[in-house]
């Protein structure tokens, strides 16, 4: 169970205007939640239209038929809860670890939004339960294995339902516990699932859609923190502002994202010492006439490896694969992802909006992007530590006593592995295995993408840990401290509150996952706002 912060805005869920933001607060501040009323009466209408239906004896699919191969066989309205129950019960079968309470809140809210956006079907109470669960800080233990996400994440989300009915688990301290304990605890009825309900619960995109949220979420968090890196290493290493001019992207090659990456390339380097800027070139290019050693100054401004000046181009294109997903996540999570639909005034929808291929595609498109991140800072590591790359920096940044001491070259290590093992990591959306009688004959693995794209993004935080400690190490090593820019003052500052130089070989490992850790909460874009006032786009 996880406390609900009442001093953070609350979240509406309207079924139309969910943001991954929103998602974010519920999951992590733990923002109270509310049921929109517009939601309210579109969910009531909707569930008028299905008992109307149902009392003329309608053939509606999970309602009045039962499911799968017995889809024609009419089932009697007298075991209506008896029908669903069996539903949810028989697929709650989801197997190994579970995720984490702030995973299984995102999961829970983009389940919520969907019935909230009122073509369900089910009644007002299941849209309140849901909520009361959210404030109350009741999380369903979920197992991370068992979606195909096909006829939707139906695995998870039941283990999600179970809950509701009193059945299954929830979470308490990290360890789950009878679901029936904490709801008598809580003075909470559980609920009887009537037509459509328990089908509405679990046949749809929610687990991989909301654990998707919060992972490009924090992407966006790390691919901030990894300019920030980057513009550290250009500053230490004396590189150029010359490619991260304006012109050259607002101008020349107007990607979104690598506008974005420049711009805050700039801000991040304005006020440095040691970085060459734009007058300066144009004197050097002027010299070059005069002097035949200012041209091999000036190239070697000029053409700094991609490591430095590609930053925009590469993060850039970072970026802009997880604008894309942001905006594929949020059309999901206003969206009616279960079967079937009612529209006012409209035949029934018999459809398959609870496949999850558009999910699942854009969460290997995100798990590629980030192994790219990666790349780029093991490969800006390595420039730091090979004193043929670093421009004058000591072979792996070694403080004192060469020889005697290895530096940074051990920490190089667990870097480069986990580079290989991002690259291992293959896409899961290609990965189509046929199930339930060949009935579901082509599914998504959207969850899986989603879970790829999460291990790939913890990865790159350990990646990017021993970046900023070796870069930190550079600075301390090359004595330029005075010289950087403001940000990059801070960022080498919030590494030393963490971690002293190396001064002498010592054991790295738990530096490393502290700093990691760091990361992964966005401490160093914490440091940077307190110390600057520098907002990152």
């Amino acid at each position: 169970m996880t406390s609900v912060d009442i001093s953070t805005a609350a979240v509406s869920f309207d079924g139309r205007t969910l943001t991954l933001d929103a998602v974010r607060r519920i999951a992590e501040e733990g923002a109270p939640a509310s049921v929109a009323p517009e939601a309210v009466e579109r969910t009531l209408r909707s569930r008028a239209m299905l008992e109307d239906l149902a009392g003329r004896n309608m053939p509606i699919y999970g309602v009045t038929t039962g499911y799968g191969e017995m889809i024609y066989m009419q089932v009697d309205k007298s075991k209506e809860v008896e029908l669903q129950t069996n539903l949810v019960r028989s697929h709650s079968s989801g197997v190994g670890p579970l995720f984490a309470e702030d995973e299984a809140r995102a999961i829970v809210a983009a389940r919520l939004n969907t019935l909230a956006k009122g073509h369900s079907a089910v009644r007002p109470e299941i849209l309140a339960r849901l909520a009361l669960y959210l404030n109350r800080g009741i999380v369903p233990a979920i197992p991370e294995i068992g979606s195909l996400g096909a006829s939707g994440d139906l695995v998870p989300l039941s283990h999600i339902a179970s809950t509701l009915i009193g059945e299954g688990y929830v979470l308490r301290d990290g360890r789950r516990v009878e679901t029936a304990e904490v709801l008598r605890e809580q003075r909470i009825a559980p609920l009887s699932l009537r037509f459509k309900e328990g089908l509405a619960l679990i046949n749809g995109t929610s687990a991989m859609t909301g654990l998707g949220s919060l992972v490009v979420g924090r992407a966006l968090v790390q691919t901030r923190q990894a300019e920030l890196v980057s513009a550290l290493l250009n500053d230490v290493m004396r590189g150029s502002a010359s490619p991260f001019l304006a012109e050259g992207h607002e101008v020349a090659r107007p990607h979104r994202g690598q506008i974005d990456s420049a711009a805050n390339m700039r801000a991040l380097l304005a006020g440095s010492r040691l970085v060459a800027d734009h007058a300066e070139l144009r004197r050097q290019v002027q010299d070059v006439r005069k002097d035949g050693e200012a041209v091999q100054r000036t190239d070697t401004y000029l053409q700094k490896a991609y490591t430095l000046r590609a930053v925009p181009q590469i993060l850039g294109a970072v970026r802009d694969t997880l604008y894309h997903a942001q905006d594929k996540l949020e059309i999901e999570l206003n969206s009616a992802n279960d079967n079937p639909l009612f529209f006012e005034g409209e035949e029934i929808f018999h459809g398959a909006n609870f496949h999850g291929q558009p999910i699942a595609f854009v969460l290997d498109f995100v798990t590629i992007a980030l192994t790219q991140l990666g790349v780029l800072a093991e490969r800006q590591l390595n420039r730091l530590l090979n004193r043929h790359l670093s421009y004058g920096l000591p072979e792996f940044l070694v403080a004192a006593e060469p020889g005697l001491n290895c530096g940074f070259a051990g920490a190089q290590y667990p870097a480069t592995a986990l580079v290989a093992e991002n690259r291992t990591i293959g896409p899961a959306s290609t990965q189509s295995v046929p199930s339930n009688g060949d009935n579901q004959d082509v599914v998504s693995m959207g969850l899986i993408a989603g879970r790829n794209a999460r291990r790939v993004l913890g990865n790159n935080n350990r990646i990017l840990a021993v970046e900023f400690l070796a870069a930190a190490q550079a600075v301390d090593v090359s004595g330029r401290f005075a010289d950087l820019s403001p940000a990059s003052q801070a960022t080498y500052r919030a590494v030393r509150s963490l971690v002293p130089t190396l001064e002498a070989d010592r054991h790295m490992a738990d530096e490393i996952e502290l700093v990691a850790a760091a990361l992964s909460r966005g401490e160093f874009l914490s440091a940077l706002d307190r110390q600057t006032g520098v907002e990152l786009r």
